[in-house]
């Protein structure tokens, strides 16, 4: 199997610009104890619960009803598994797998399964990954949060039509930069005639003989690749206690950005099967190369919710590298494996 050192896709469409901006993100902020200012310069006074960025559950479960990827090599949605695991402010540990509903979420899968006339079977689409990050910078920061403030008189139509008040309040943010690395892997079926004729080459046998034009080719793709990167974090945990006319405020996002370069020594696309005769796929240009930026928030509760995106080029068939990829979990179950005292009994 060829491989092509030079990645070329991440010129197209200029990537490292999509990436860049993508990675931009403003994020709002949290609480404190005090006598504070209010959206209209009036006041409210509140009490402080707790502010401490560092007191997080130490384990996540995450279950994945939903995911969906635009992939080039096979567009696909289906459901995953993810945990992360924090270790002493020093390092976090995370393990995922995803793959599709049926074959009807599995794109090329289905396609192939209907007019695909070559002997090869088609892949179902799965995706693994594991990884660390170290935390070369892990440091507590005061900074100040905006916040909604919601009154329990305000409700149905009364609470639409109001324009919502709001407080900006002193708080503490934990801020994480870290070093990522860590090993993924995926295989899929794919569309190979497309991949063909975008690379303007034809399958032949052993003997030299071109495939049949009739043949409608679809092959299978497996990858296996590490990855290094970095990371930012944004942790924010407390809650406060307004006076009576308002409801409790609180703020525990974890929010995570990275970005990574993907690097795969194997990028495999098995030769075709088609009437006895086998045709090499050597023919075919693949990257070894690859590249992402992607986004994580959650929640730091016992019971909760996250989301993630991720957008880039994967190591694969040259030119069917690019993919966007959109989570939801639900429920994230969150655990400082400390029973006698979970955090805040939240």
């Amino acid at each position: 199997m060829k491989i092509n050192f030079f990645y070329s896709e991440a010129n197209k469409g200029g990537i490292l610009r999509v990436l860049a901006g993508f990675l931009i993100f403003l994020i709002s902020t949290n609480l404190v104890n005090a006598q504070f200012r209010q959206s209209g310069g009036n006041t409210f006074t509140y009490e402080e619960i707790y502010d401490t960025p560092y007191e997080i559950h130490k384990l996540f479960l995450m279950i994945q009803p939903l995911y969906g990827e635009l992939f080039v090599a096979n567009v696909n949605v289906g459901f995953g598994l993810e945990a992360q695991y924090y270790l002493k402010d020093k390092l976090d540990f995370r393990a995922h797998a995803r793959k599709t509903y049926t074959k009807k979420f599995d794109h090329s899968r289905n396609i192939a399964e209907k007019n695909s006339n070559v002997d090869n079977l088609p892949n179902v689409y799965n995706y693994y990954e594991l990884g660390a990050t170290y935390h070369v910078v892990d440091k507590e920061e005061d900074t100040e949060t905006r916040m909604v403030l919601y009154s329990k008189r305000y409700k149905g139509r009364k609470w639409v039509a109001k324009v919502p008040d709001h407080a900006i309040i002193p708080s503490k943010v934990r801020k994480i930069y870290g070093v990522r690395l860590g090993a993924l892997a995926y295989d899929t079926s794919t569309d190979l005639d497309r991949a063909l004729e975008q690379q303007e080459v034809t399958l032949v046998d052993a003997a030299g003989t071109p495939i049949d034009e009739e043949a409608v080719i679809f092959g299978n793709l497996s990858t296996q690749a590490i990855y290094i990167g970095g990371s930012s974090a944004w942790i924010k945990n407390f809650a406060v206690k307004p006076d009576k006319t308002y409801s409790d405020l609180t703020n525990d996002l974890i929010f995570t950005t990275y970005l990574d370069i993907i690097v795969a020594p194997s990028v495999k696309v098995d030769d075709v099967r088609y009437n006895n005769r086998i045709y090499d796929t050597d023919v075919l240009k693949t990257n070894m190369l690859g590249i992402r930026g992607g986004m994580e928030g959650k929640f730091n509760r016992d019971f909760s919710w996250a989301y993630g995106a991720e957008i880039g080029f994967r190591p694969g068939i040259k030119n069917r590298g690019f993919y966007a990829l959109f989570k939801i979990s639900f429920p994230v179950i969150g655990t400082s494996l400390n029973h006698s005292k979970e955090a805040f009994g939240k």
